[in-house]
């Protein structure tokens, strides 16, 4: 029984012990022991409020970074139909200035076929009327009494003439 009750002189002894730890460790370990963990906690307290600074920080960022994509995407769209409407233009403007080209490509050709018809219609009355007057000089030259024998002989010059 005697190891289930303590001795008094060991408690007191313990129990002495005790206190000038306590109060030494009070005085030189206590304060720098909570000063650590208070450094520590604002430490962590800090760090904590950084984290959310940065979280916040790169929300706006992803948010700036949305905003600056869409501009963007609205930028390129904008440019695409600037230049598809270039491409519209520029396609109408040739096809316009083609047909005006065609157009005076055709007057001119009718232009140059009425010339050559007119130069050929002269040239066939120049011809029809030389060969008028040749037929007129051999007329007189012959110089037939009878009337029946000029038109048998200017039906018979008539069959001899070749026209060119």
């Amino acid at each position: 029984m005697d190891l289930l009750q303590p001795a008094l002189g060991l408690f007191t002894f313990s129990l002495i012990i005790f206190l000038i730890l306590f109060v030494i460790l009070k005085k030189f370990a206590w304060k720098p022991i909570l000063s650590t963990l208070k450094e520590r906690e604002t430490s962590i307290a800090d760090s904590i409020a950084a984290a959310e600074r940065v979280k916040e920080e790169m929300a706006q960022m992803k948010a700036e970074h949305e905003h600056v994509l869409a501009e963007a995407k609205a930028e390129r769209s904008k440019i695409l139909k600037e230049a598809k409407d270039a491409k519209d233009h520029i396609i109408a403007e040739a096809k316009t200035q083609a047909q005006a080209e065609a157009k005076k490509i055709i007057s001119e050709a009718y232009t140059a076929i009425d010339n050559q018809k007119m130069a050929a219609l002269t040239d066939v009355k120049n011809q029809v009327g030389k060969l008028v007057i040749e037929v007129a000089e051999k007329v007189l030259r012959k110089e037939l009494a009878d009337k029946s024998a000029q038109e048998g002989y200017i039906k018979q010059l008539a069959g001899e003439i070749k026209l060119n």
